[in-house]
């Protein structure tokens, strides 16, 4: 594995020592329902524009515009509800829950037209268990309050439809020698994958005053605390709260935005400015239904929320076809890093979802590199398949002790081979003096 440069990343103080390893450590929790007034990001009490926490029981009485061509009932469905996720209108229909112009209809692809009368009720979400799994973990510490984890790419932080297995929160539950649990099942910004770059994802030991006793686990069972969730594809630092105090203490440290995070990417182009703030709301892409986007302007309620990411080149690459770029936080949106990167025009290599695809990261890479190299550089993308983002640093105080402790943990070998070939065609180093 080749290391970033030291030079450019300032690595910091080795990690402190354990206090203790606790395998039964966590907090009893009541309902799988969220702190009143919380959001899955870490700072404003507001929803995630375009998404509600439970769309059960939502209602659909209305007639299809005659203007309106041909179109699929479960794409017509999804259009006017808005922030359900098609799985879900899909679910609701094969449930015997949708009729068109007055008969029951369980086809999703049943063709509605000009004039079609559609009733919909939204079904209700299945609850979601997590069974222990015996998945290797790759402990950076933990004591008997928190856990940090580094999660590889491709594991999902917890069940979500389309995962309900190998999930980290099931390792974690085999690790701490924890029972099943079951929490209700939760809207997902695109089907089979976790739903958030970095959101606040916390689950109180409360009742909720929508508390429904049949689709949360009984009262004696018990959870991780997963304060903070990273993407299916993003690999990188992770912390779990293993008591109430240690969850409501790194939650307010969210909200503070006093929780240090640093992230490093590999990008398709290079920014027009090597570094920068970008302070642009975030908000569903009204134009693709499974990405967020940058929506220039203020918030719009409901529509887009207050959303800020700091970058900063740390290299170009491969002749400036690419480059190593350093994010950092300010706030915690859905998919932020990946949706204000389209937005500067440098999409993640590997995210297909964002433009970071195969064919993109070509017509830049080739046209700044020699010939001898187009061969090795198509074979080097085409094995690209997740977005090269990995959540490098993270830093807080410790809940109990008060402690300041950072840890740092280097892209695994995929994200660092990647690296290491474009390195190898040509680099440039880029100083940012005091830039932070």
């Amino acid at each position: 594995m080749v290391a970033l440069n030291t030079t450019s990343f300032s690595l910091l103080p080795q990690n402190p020592k354990p206090i203790s390893l606790s395998r039964v450590s966590s907090f009893i929790c009541r309902a799988f329902t969220k702190f009143p007034g919380d959001s899955d990001s870490d700072d404003s009490p507001d929803e995630i524009p375009g998404r509600r926490s439970n769309y059960s029981g939502v209602k659909l009485e209305e007639t299809v515009d005659s203007k309106t061509g041909k179109l699929r009932l479960d794409s017509w469905v999804s259009s006017r509800i808005d922030g359900v996720s098609r799985a879900r209108v899909q679910s609701s229909i094969r449930s015997g829950l949708v009729s068109v112009n007055g008969r029951v209809t369980d086809k999703v692809s049943h063709m509605v037209k000009g004039g079609d009368k559609v009733d919909c009720t939204i079904a209700d979400l299945k609850p979601l268990r997590a069974e222990p799994e015996d998945i290797p973990l790759d402990i950076v510490y933990e004591d008997e309050h928190v856990l940090v984890v580094n999660k590889p790419a491709h594991m999902v932080v917890h069940p979500a439809p389309g995962n309900a297995t190998g999930t980290l929160v099931s390792g974690i539950l085999h690790h701490c020698s924890l029972p099943t649990v079951s929490f209700p099942g939760e809207e997902v910004l695109s089907d089979g994958e976790d739903a958030s770059d970095d959101e606040l994802n916390i689950f109180s030991p409360n009742r909720s005053p929508n508390y429904d006793d049949s689709s949360v686990m009984c009262e004696s069972s018990v959870r991780p605390g997963i304060v903070h969730r990273l993407d299916k594809g993003t690999s990188g630092l992770l912390v779990v709260a293993k008591n109430e105090h240690s969850l409501a203490d790194l939650a307010e440290q969210f909200k503070k935005h006093t929780i240090k995070r640093v992230y490093v990417s590999i990008t398709c182009g290079v920014p027009a400015s090597v570094a920068g703030r970008v302070d642009i709301p975030i908000g569903r892409d009204s134009n693709n239904r499974i990405r967020m986007a940058a929506i220039p302007g203020t918030p719009k309620s409901g529509k887009s929320r207050h959303a800020v990411s700091r970058y900063k080149v740390i290299e170009k690459l491969a002749g400036g076809g690419s480059a190593l770029v350093e994010w950092r936080l300010e706030t915690g949106r859905t998919h932020q890093i990946r949706a204000h990167a389209k937005h500067l025009g440098i999409p993640l290599m590997g995210d297909e979802v964002y433009g970071g695809t195969k064919n993109m990261a070509l017509s830049l890479l080739q046209p700044k590199t020699p010939p001898m190299f187009h061969g090795e550089l198509s074979q080097l993308v085409s094995q690209i398949d997740r977005p090269c983002l990995h959540a490098l640093t993270l830093g807080f105080r410790h809940p109990f002790t008060g402690e300041n402790i950072h840890f740092t943990r280097l892209p695994p070998p995929d994200f660092a081979e990647i690296l290491s070939e474009l390195r190898a065609i040509k680099t440039e180093k880029v100083t940012h003096p005091n830039y932070y």
